[in-house]
């Protein structure tokens, strides 16, 4: 999946994070969700404002992250 239309970076909002579609939500916020047991569909009932294309973004992002430090550290 190319999330590089969805997930955004501003330095000016929630200190530089990575959002979603220059939203306040995090990619953080939406992993931590994930973590703690919510569903995707528990999460787009709380965050109407958020589709299932934008949570498959987040885990995009997390796995391309994860695999750049995971190079990086060879």
């Amino acid at each position: 999946m190319d999330y590089h239309k969805i997930i955004t970076i501003e330095p000016g909002k929630r200190s530089g994070k990575p959002c979603i579609r220059g939203m306040r939500i995090t990619v953080y916020d939406i992993l931590e969700y994930l973590a703690g047991g919510m569903t995707e569909a528990e999460i787009l009932e709380d965050f109407s404002e958020l589709t299932s294309e934008d949570i498959k973004a987040c885990l995009a992002f997390a796995a391309d992250r994860e695999k750049k430090l995971f190079v990086a550290s060879l």
